[in-house]
């Protein structure tokens, strides 16, 4: 790495990501050094100046961008500086270059290539009839060409179709043409699909593209993804190229440009022709191929960008707590699965009952779920929101009517992922004696007692709370939702005594080894009685402490700051603070009154600065705070428990189960989840819906559509109604709920009998699984139908 190349990176980031090069170059020396992106926001805010989590990701995804551009450059010049072709200008252009895709421009005419015909061409002799067309514009090429015929080059045709060649060749690699190209076709190229002849029928769920054409620079992330696997499937071709009336003619005039074709003589109409041949046999092609994949990067970004979000809010969802609680995973012919769990999630009692077809042991169902309420204590009865839910929640109900207070809560939860834990090795390890069917049962109980802790469980993909995520990289998506999951569970904190391995495998500076290290520690020793004792954990050094140790709580320990998320590195701090107040640490411990009267600069010292301390100060007045919002729950209407039972004007309340770049996906109890489109979110334009929902939120809506042959229910949250025309996208409403029916063997869901949830989430990634993955308008009514299909 050449001297000045740290600074020229962090100057980049910095403008990028809002902050000063100081603080870019203090975030990469952490980071360098082995600090987790949650430790560095949180403890290490002086050396950073106050940087956040979400903007130390978007260091850290562009200081590997840009450490491979630098790595690259280095390579190009040393291959240009070996064959002798490194002048003073080419190596001032390399180094200024911003882009791989401008480096690789300027390197092209110097990347080592096979035998090209323009190599062939020159070896025949036919390298001064290309100098002497450009040269001479006045004679007739034709004429010219005469003087170059050979054994080689047998007549006037092989001879000018050479020198086409060579000139093409310089074309092709003319750095300052193709930059020229790649900036006017960004502005203004088209993305065209057409349906492969005899895939009318196949492709029905493409329908939408079967003639399509927008701009590139606009096109949405949802859109491209839909027509690229359009494509991938054999039925659309895809083009990007400039737009046929305007746009055609100013490239092909472009290229002539770089030709110096300016008059109407012989020479300058042939070489009009030689441009107009090398863009459609050569450029177009590589335009399209560059475009295709900014296109696919961008639209790859935003989808990343959808599902980590909502993966986030469904992380930080409000937590019910620690009650004793009910899971029902609902099913039909194979019954509903029951697990009783304790307040701290261990398993208590299971059952299976069978209140539907073809047994309709209703009584004997709710006899069975009578007693285990008793037996245990239960207070809250969480049901899956699958197949049977509304029919197990009126069962439920009907119960809970004919018992004495107090009576238990009823809540219908997500099952997103619970089958993928369920047949999962670390539910085995968990569970070695319970059926698979079960242990689903289990997750939905500790999913409403702490989603987070449960989700954790889950590999993020399969939560399934994007869309097309089976479509992108699948290296940056797990890379991208492994930090959003990271980022949520050190926001919280995690209890050292309570914690999971698979939870305490994502703070801050463990991972799996050391998180059963932890556990196997404090199943020989018992629960920890402070902080410190980690270090006497196998395995666990300074360094890992140093970064985990903030994020675990002890409560009721031997130090009272090891509740709350002081640093034990700050305690000094923090016992001076407490010593300022004149009482004990536990009286001063949620003292806020006596504590904002304090001056956060009389603690400021050498290594602690005024962010630190006013973090502390933070801490102590409200010690172990929880970021997540408080538990609400949505109430289902009555009566409303399929689509036939909906009508236009309802006024019901659901939960956001989904929410893309077209609008937010809700639950309202009736099996199929209903399209509120952006449009329809606000009384007033919304540019993002995640500005107005996230996941987990319970909302008001109005039904606005429906559609029962198609399974369609559209929403609208404005108060005006959500009746007026809006865009085609609303118009088409909303597909229903239901899994990705992917290719994966027959089984490979939830449990037996379950092939509603055949798959590897009840959130699909695109045409044939979940609405969710496409915009409705999008992909038009047939490909809705696709993707509703249970």
């Amino acid at each position: 790495m050449t001297a000045d190349l740290a600074p020229r990176i962090a100057r980049t980031i910095a403008t990028e990501i809002g902050a000063q090069p100081h603080q870019v170059t203090a975030a990469v020396e952490l980071l360098d050094g082995g600090a987790t992106v949650p430790f560095v926001a949180r403890y290490r805010k002086e050396a950073t100046g106050g940087l956040d989590d979400t903007q130390l990701r978007d260091l850290a995804e562009r200081l590997a961008y840009l450490r491979e551009l630098e790595a690259r450059r280095a390579t190009i010049l040393e291959s240009v500086r070996e064959q002798g072709k490194l002048t003073e200008t080419l190596e001032a252009e390399i180094r200024k270059a911003e882009t791989k895709a401008v480096l690789e421009d300027l390197y092209l005419p110097y990347k080592p290539k096979r035998r090209t015909r323009a190599m062939i061409a020159r070896e025949n002799g036919l390298g001064p009839l290309a100098e002497a067309i450009l040269g001479d514009r006045g004679a007739a090429p034709e004429t010219l060409a005469e003087g170059y015929l050979s054994e080689a080059v047998p007549d006037v045709k092989a001879a000018l179709a050479g020198a086409r060649d060579i000139l093409a060749e310089g074309l092709a690699e003319n750095a300052d043409l193709i930059g020229r190209l790649r900036s006017f076709l960004q502005d203004s190229a088209l993305v065209t699909a057409k349906v492969v002849e005899g895939q009318e029928q196949a492709g029905a769920k493409f329908s939408d593209y079967f003639d399509h054409r927008e701009p590139w620079a606009t096109m949405p992330s949802h859109r491209a993804l839909a027509i690229m696997r359009g494509s991938k499937e054999g039925v659309l071709t895809v083009d990007i190229g400039p737009e046929p009336e305007e746009g055609l003619p100013r490239v092909q005039a472009m290229v002539a440009g770089a030709l110096d074709v300016r008059g109407d003589g012989p020479g300058d109409r042939w070489l009009r022709d030689a441009a107009g041949w090398t863009w459609r046999t050569k450029l177009s092609l590589s335009m399209m191929l560059d475009l295709m994949g900014d296109l696919r990067t961008r639209a790859q970004d935003e989808a990343i960008r959808v599902f980590a979000r909502n993966l986030k809010d469904l992380l930080l969802a409000a937590p019910a707590g620690a009650k004793v609680t009910m899971g029902i995973d609902p099913g039909i012919r194979t019954g509903c699965k029951v697990a009783v769990v304790d307040a701290t999630g261990k398993l208590l009692d299971t059952a299976t009952i069978y209140p539907f077809q073809p047994k309709n042991d209703l009584r004997g169902a709710q006899a069975t779920l009578a007693t285990l309420i008793r037996t245990h204590g239960v207070d809250l009865i969480a049901i899956g929101n699958g197949t049977a839910s509304r029919e197990s929640e009126r069962m439920v109900a009907e119960l809970l009517g004919d018992l004495p207070a107090p009576k238990p809560k009823k809540v219908i939860v997500s099952e997103a992922g619970a089958s993928v834990y369920s047949a999962s090795e670390l539910a085995a390890k968990e569970f070695p004696g319970l059926d698979v069917s079960l242990r689903g049962a289990v997750s939905i109980a500790r999913r409403l007692q702490d989603p987070l802790a449960e989700l954790v469980k889950i590999e993020p993909k399969a939560i399934g709370v994007g869309q097309y995520q089976h479509d992108v990289d699948q290296h940056r998506l797990a890379r991208a939702l492994d930090g959003v999951v990271e980022d949520a569970v050190n926001a919280v904190g995690v209890d050292l005594n309570m914690a999971s391995p698979s939870l305490l495998a994502r703070v801050s500076g463990l991972g799996g080894s050391l998180a059963e290290a932890i556990v196997a520690h404090r199943d020989a020793n018992g629960a920890f009685s402070k902080r410190k004792d980690l270090l006497k954990v196998a395995r666990l050094g300074p360094r890992a402490f140093e970064q985990c140790a903030g994020f675990l709580r002890i409560t009721g320990g031997d130090e009272p700051l090891d509740a709350s998320a002081v640093h034990p590195e700050a305690y000094d701090v923090a016992r001076r603070i407490v010593a300022a107040c004149g009482r004990d640490l536990r009286a001063v411990m949620g003292d806020e009154a006596r504590l904002g009267a304090l001056d956060p600069m009389e603690f400021v010292d050498d290594r602690f600065g005024l962010p630190t301390v006013r973090d502390i100060l933070s801490e102590l007045a409200k010690p172990g705070r929880d970021p997540r919002p408080e538990f609400v729950t949505a109430s289902f209407a009555d009566g409303v428990e399929d689509i036939t039972d909906l009508r236009p004007g309802m006024l019901l309340e659901g939960t956001v189960t989904n929410v893309a770049a077209f609008g937010a996906f809700v639950d309202i109890g009736v099996h199929q989840d209903g399209l509120v489109h952006v449009s329809q979110l606000a009384d007033r334009f919304v540019k993002d819906p995640h500005e107005v929902v996230k996941a987990g939120d319970v909302v008001k809506v109005r039904v606005v559509e429906v559609d029962v042959p198609r399974k369609r229910i559209g929403l609208s949250m404005r108060k005006e109604g959500g009746t007026e025309a809006a865009p085609r996208d609303v118009a088409r409403g909303a597909a229903g709920k239901g899994p990705e029916r992917g290719p994966g063997p027959k089984g490979s869901g939830k449990g037996p009998g379950k092939g509603p949830r055949n798959g590897p989430s009840r959130h699909s990634s695109g045409p044939g699984g979940k609405a969710s993955d496409a915009a409705p308008g999008a992909l038009g009514a047939a490909l809705l139908d696709a993707m509703k299909r249970r």
